[in-house]
């Protein structure tokens, strides 16, 4: 009886060698555009777990600046009466809680995008040891979570400025340019914070104490225009600075544009982006072992 030939050759099971990029930024775009369904799962598994069994859900990403705005109002305008040396002279000047508020829609969304990325890393470990994908969208998850507080504060933004009669112009559409300029700022900081908090564990306390120094470092209680013109260039190196003012100019009627601070916060937020992401994709081998 013939025996069947166990001796031929059978075709290889195909293995897949991952490798990191080479380059200054070894970021593979194209595979994050194929995982862009992955992003959106993670932002939105992030916004269910931040408002999972809370009482008021999503209210808490309108209640927290609006309460901000109405302390920092009480403070400086009712009880100290400094609100318009905070806001300098101008050619027309707007309610100090639509200026404060204006001014705090986007470093809510700058400051709550970082200290989520912050953190981001650790809590998603048990993804990260068991299949592979960009790490990088792990972070970018967490600044489009914040994101969605950004887009829902901008309620509070239109109620007060019908009640004090204000109409926006067409440099309104600015804001949506401006909201990408903040999340790739966020995004830049909150690689780095994420994959460092990752390797030294006690820098999770570190990112609230710098993001405190930083709130009052931009001008958002005070305006740049009080600061003197020599001194405007050194302040917007400050990436939240010139985007912030930015803010301000497309909300606020009447409001002047200072462009040379725009330009330099964009080239820094631009900077940091892209240092945040190399540094991230630097540790981003060491994830796993240190996970």
């Amino acid at each position: 009886m013939a025996h069947p030939d166990t001796t031929a050759a059978t075709p290889e099971t195909p293995r897949v060698v991952i490798q990191p990029r080479k380059g200054w930024l070894p970021v593979n775009w194209g595979e994050l555009w194929e995982r862009r369904e992955l992003l959106y799962f993670l932002t939105w598994r992030d916004i269910k777990v931040r408002y999972k069994q809370t009482v008021l859900g999503a209210l808490w990403a309108i209640l927290q600046p609006f309460l901000t705005m109405v302390v920092l109002s009480v403070v400086f305008k009712s009880l100290l009466g400094l609100d318009r040396r905070l806001m300098g002279a101008g050619a027309q000047e707007p309610p100090y809680a639509v200026f404060l508020f204006a001014g705090l829609l986007p470093w809510q969304f700058f400051g709550e995008a970082v200290k989520r990325c912050n953190d981001s890393v650790i809590t998603s470990a048990p993804l990260t040891q068991k299949v592979y994908f960009p790490r990088l969208v792990i972070p970018m998850a967490s600044a489009g979570a914040a994101l969605v507080d950004f887009a829902l504060s901008y309620l509070i933004l239109i109620g007060l400025m019908i009640y004090y009669g204000l109409a926006p112009g067409l440099a309104i559409l600015a804001v949506v340019p401006l909201a990408a300029a903040t999340a790739l700022a966020a995004v830049g900081v909150g690689a780095f914070v994420s994959a460092l908090n990752v390797a030294y564990r006690d820098f999770r306390y570190v990112v609230p104490f710098v993001l405190q120094i930083w709130f009052y470092t931009t001008p958002l209680i005070w305006a740049l225009r009080k600061v003197p013109p020599a001194w405007r260039p050194l302040v917007a190196l400050n990436p939240m600075c010139g985007i912030v003012e930015a803010y301000r100019w497309a909300i606020l009627p009447g409001w002047d544009l200072d462009v040379a601070a725009l330009a330099i916060s964009l080239a820094v937020s631009l900077w940091l982006f892209l240092v945040g992401l190399r540094f991230f994709r630097r540790l981003e081998r060491q994830f796993a072992d240190i996970l």
